[in-house]
This record gives C-alpha cells, sequence and structure tokens, in this order.
C-alpha cells in the first residue's frame, strides 16, 4: 500500500546477515516498491549480486564505473532518484564512514549525496554493538537526521545472546510502511466502503438488480486507499477490476451485503455506503427455472433492510458515516430527510436530472449536504475527481 511506486535503494553492507536481504526484497518487490540494490564489495562475499539481481529485477552495483564498459554507475542520480535510503546490514565500519564523512565506495557515495529520508539497520555482534565508539556513530547519524531501525536481540554468528543482530525482514518492511504512511492524511484509520448494485434471485436465472456500474465506490475505495487507509470493499456484481492493496468481499444479494458490511463495521473509522442496494427481494425465490406459460407473471416482494440505517443506528461517535441519494424529484429534500434520519455525518446527493451522472457513467455531479444542512454543489466531473471531492470532506473530518 504505502511503499507501491516508491523507489527503495538498498545499501548492503558486508555482514553475514546480509542474506536477509533477499527476504526483504521480495516482500518490497510484493509491495510494488521499485528496488534498486547497492553492494559494497565485501558484501559480495556473503550474498551474490545475481541473487538479489534477481529478486529486485534491476542491475546490482557495486563500483563507481563497469569495469568492462568504463560507464559511471553516477552515484549523485542514484540518491537523487529514490524516496528512501536503506542501508542494510548496517556494519560497524560502514556507520563509522558514514557518521564521519568517509567516501572510499560507491555505497558511502551514494549516502553522501542523498536528499530524501536515510534508514540504518545495524547488524554486528554484540560487544561491537555495545562500544562507545559505535554508540557515538549511531548517536551522531541520528543526528543528521537518518533514522536507525534498531536491532534485535537473540543468538549471534559468535554464539553469544544479545542486542546486535539485523532486524527480520518483516520487521524492517513493517518500519518502513509505518515511517512511509506518517505523512498520509488517513494513515492508522480503518475505512468500509460499499459499492455496485445487488441481485436478488426469482428463480436460478433471473434476478431483480439495477445499473450501478459500481465505478463511483471503487474509486472512492481507491482515493481512500491512497490516502493511508486500510480500505474494505464490499462489492456487489461488478465488471470491475478490483483495486490494488484493497481487501474485497464480493456479495450478491442485499442481505449478503448487510452481513458483510455489520460484520466490518464496527472496527471502522470510516464507512462510505455507496452501493445501489434493492429496495426489495422476492418473498420465494424458485428453485428450478419459470416457465413462460402465462400471460401475466406477478411475484410477491418485500422490502430488504436498509444497510445505511441499520449501520446509522449502530453509529459510534468517533465514526464517520457517509451515504448516497439518487433521487429523481424533490432531490434536496429527500436527501436533507435521509441525512437526519439514517444518522449520516453528510449525505451525497445524484440527480437524475442531471446529464452524465448517476449510473453506468464515467462521470458524476454531486451536491454534499452535511449535518448542519450546509450544502456544496460540485460541477460534473470524472469519478476520479469526484471521489477526490469526496475524500477531500472525509479527510477534514477525520
Amino acid at each position: 500500500m504505502a511503499l507501491a511506486g516508491k523507489n527503495i535503494v538498498i545499501a548492503v553492507c558486508g555482514s553475514i546477515a546480509a542474506y536477509k536481504i533477499a527476504s526483504l526484497i521480495r516482500l518490497l518487490v510484493k509491495a510494488e516498491a521499485k528496488v534498486n540494490v547497492v553492494m559494497s564489495k565485501e558484501a559480495t562475499a556473503f550474498i551474490t549480486p545475481l541473487t538479489l539481481s534477481t529478486l529486485s529485477k534491476t542491475p546490482v552495483l557495486i563500483d563507481y564505473y563497469q569495469p568492462n564498459t568504463g560507464e559511471w554507475n553516477n552515484h549523485v542520480e542514484i540518491a537523487l532518484n529514490a524516496d528512501y535510503i536503506l542501508v542494510a546490514p548496517a556494519t560497524a565500519n560502514t556507520l563509522a564512514k558514514m557518521a564521519n564523512g568517509f567516501c572510499d565506495n560507491l555505497l558511502t557515495a551514494v549516502y553522501l549525496s542523498a536528499k530524501c529520508p536515510v534508514l540504518f539497520a545495524p547488524a554486528m555482534d554484540l560487544d561491537m554493538w555495545k562500544h562507545p565508539s559505535t554508540q557515538s556513530n549511531i548517536n551522531k547519524l541520528s543526528s543528521y537526521g537518518n533514522i536507525l531501525i534498531p536491532p534485535g536481540k537473540g543468538e549471534l554468528a559468535s554464539g553469544l545472546v544479545g542486542e546486535g543482530r539485523l532486524a527480520e525482514p518483516e520487521e524492517i518492511m513493517d518500519f518502513l510502511v509505518k515511517f512511509s504512511e506518517r505523512g498520509l492524511p488517513l494513515a492508522g484509520k480503518k475505512a468500509l466502503v460499499s459499492a455496485g448494485p445487488t441481485y436478488e434471485a426469482i428463480d436460478p436465472v433471473r434476478f431483480i438488480g439495477n445499473h450501478s456500474s459500481g465505478k463511483m465506490g471503487y474509486a472512492i475505495a481507491k482515493e481512500l486507499e491512497e490516502l493511508g487507509a486500510d480500505v474494505t470493499l464490499v462489492s456487489g456484481p461488478t465488471a470491475l477490476k478490483l483495486p490494488e492493496r484493497v481487501y474485497t468481499i464480493s456479495v450478491t444479494s442485499a442481505a449478503e451485503m448487510l452481513s458483510a458490511c455489520e460484520e466490518y463495521f464496527e472496527a471502522a473509522d470510516i464507512v462510505v455506503m455507496s452501493a445501489a442496494v434493492a429496495d426489495y427481494t422476492p418473498v420465494e425465490v424458485a428453485t428450478q427455472k419459470i416457465n413462460k406459460k402465462e400471460n401475466e407473471f406477478a411475484i410477491e416482494l418485500t422490502k430488504t433492510a436498509d444497510i445505511l440505517a441499520t449501520l446509522g443506528a449502530k453509529k459510534k461517535e468517533n465514526q464517520l458515516l457517509v451515504g448516497f441519494a439518487l433521487e429523481t424529484n424533490n432531490e434536496l429534500e429527500n436527501a436533507k430527510e435521509k441525512l437526519v434520519r439514517k444518522n449520516l455525518d453528510f449525505i451525497v446527493l445524484n440527480s437524475m436530472q442531471d446529464k452524465g451522472a448517476g449510473f453506468a457513467t464515467d462521470t458524476n455531479k454531486v451536491t454534499i449536504i452535511d449535518r448542519s444542512g450546509n450544502t456544496r454543489e460540485f460541477s460534473l466531473k470524472s469519478k476520479e475527481e469526484v471521489a477526490k471531492d469526496i475524500c477531500s470532506i472525509i479527510v477534514g473530518l477525520s
């Protein structure tokens, strides 16, 4: 989520712990980060450049230039293109060089050229870690604005037990994610979004449904995720590609959507119900296809549970609940009534009278009404832009 598209340079030093970097690279690549690896010559004795190049899908750089071609490995460009530089495992030797401005290899040249955040994860034996000179270098690096990923405790290569081992790949990954999310306004928030239509079965072939495409809800889920939220999307039947890094639960009927929303509602900080849920469902569902025999055909229907009202009745003070209203007449009055009756923080009104708005379009035109009755009208925009407008209000209220 938070690391997707980030350019992360991993500077690998000569430590037995270098083997852990292979697993870390796999985790970063899986998180859609772009990984570039710089190694000291000493590091290549512990893990091969070929291994890390294969996993990162980028060439591993070791020297200032390519010996065969004379091509320069531009340390300035490497550093300036990085979103983060991670020195791991950071040996006592490299930490001393970094702290005191020594520059005798490509790795330290990249470090000295950095304008992005630099994180370092030490790895060394217990007594080396505790030595006053090492601790002095750690303090000096921190005073420069570099970020320490603390070493773990456990059995060390020497056989001693204590502090100094490189943090596990999963721990480093978690640290990077949390560090990356610090600047995102919805970091640490859980969001629940519903999208799409529901289908209410008549028989195994036919159903009652509507024309909702799910595009608006999917755009909101994507925008909330990009703002740092941990998003769960409850989706009715759609032909849309599932949004990346969003946990998606696929449902069909209104009853299934209610069940899924109730399950995830309590833990959610932000709830946006944009699904077009069927208002009625057949009392009985035929187990076999109903054959076309009679000129007239009647189905007994019953009301479905009102999902938004159900959640509104359970809403806690620290939760933000947003609903949608698609109206064809008395739009503002109907939307305001729903806002109050369903205990919403604000409601997004779509009017079927507006060309380019509503179902099965790539655009939408909305009016947002808050609890105080204030209204904000927005012009016709793409649904992605409408999602940004809605989420901007959510950020302001969160």
